[in-house]
């Protein structure tokens, strides 16, 4: 298990920050949801905890400060899966997910039988061990955000960074897909911080929300209390009602402006 905490963390690219002042703790084994319009700064702040973007204030792992780990042990307890990740032409599912084995493996190493034990358990879990030696180009977008998550999982961090994991899919395909994570992070123990589009979803699997716009927290705490109509209307500019789900999460339904009515044919 890893806790996270970000105390007063700005991030950017250059000359231009992204991500104002965010400061949110993650207890370990939790599920930490970041929501926002486009644009407002989730996947930079993802980034900035994966030491991918330039940031100042502090992002402390289990209490240390991040930027003061190897590169090699950072990886160790971060794992991240990017919205678009590279998938290499020419590799395997098998070669793809061992590379998340390579912050375990010593200089010039190569991998090892425990190394492969871990892929085979991996792919196991994911129900892609029929697909092992197929090439990445030849999967489905749902086989595919799978194997990004594999080679995630093969990393054994304690803390998974999932920018967008349903993005492409459909919604029975992103329901297994979340459903996966949480059966994976109740039975491990990993801390889970991801960004998600989809706030209904959000409110379901996740069990802090963080509403980012402009770059900054503007509400943070559980999904009823971060879902609300008020909130959800005024930083995503849209007309929605908050309903409750069968199993009591919010569900953020839009609701359409009123048309004029329509005057009788004579």
């Amino acid at each position: 298990m890893t806790s996270i905490e970000l105390r007063g963390v700005s991030a950017g690219y250059r000359d231009r920050w992204v991500v104002d002042q965010v400061s949110v703790a993650v207890p370990p084994g939790s599920w930490l949801a970041v929501i926002g319009p486009n644009g407002a700064g989730k996947s930079t702040l993802l980034k900035a905890v994966a030491g991918l973007a330039r940031h100042t204030g502090e992002v402390l792992l289990d209490g240390r400060r991040a930027d003061q780990l190897g590169v090699r042990e950072r990886a160790r307890l971060i794992g991240y899966a990017p919205q678009v990740p590279e998938l290499p032409d020419g590799l395997t599912v098998t070669d793809y997910v061992l590379l998340g084995r390579t912050p375990h493996l010593g200089p010039l190493a190569r991998e090892s039988a425990a190394d492969l034990d871990v892929v085979a358990d991996v792919l196991a879990r994911l129900d892609l061990s029929a697909l092992a030696g197929r090439p990445l180009r030849t999967l489905s977008g749902g086989e595919r955000q799978r194997a990004v998550l594999a080679r995630v999982l093969a990393q054994q961090a304690g803390l998974l960074l999932l920018d967008e994991p349903t993005t492409g899919l459909d919604i029975g395909h992103a329901q297994a897909l979340l459903e996966l994570i949480d059966t994976l992070r109740l039975a491990d123990g990993t801390t889970v911080v991801s960004t998600l589009h989809d706030l209904t979803l959000a409110g379901q699997y996740a069990d802090q929300l963080v509403l980012v716009d402009a770059g900054r927290v503007v509400a943070s705490g559980p999904p009823a209390q971060v879902l609300t109509a008020d909130l959800v209307g005024r930083h995503y500019a849209a007309q929605v009602t908050v309903l409750s789900a069968p199993d009591g999460s919010p569900a953020v339904t839009p609701v359409r402006a009123a048309r004029p009515a329509q005057q009788p044919r004579t």
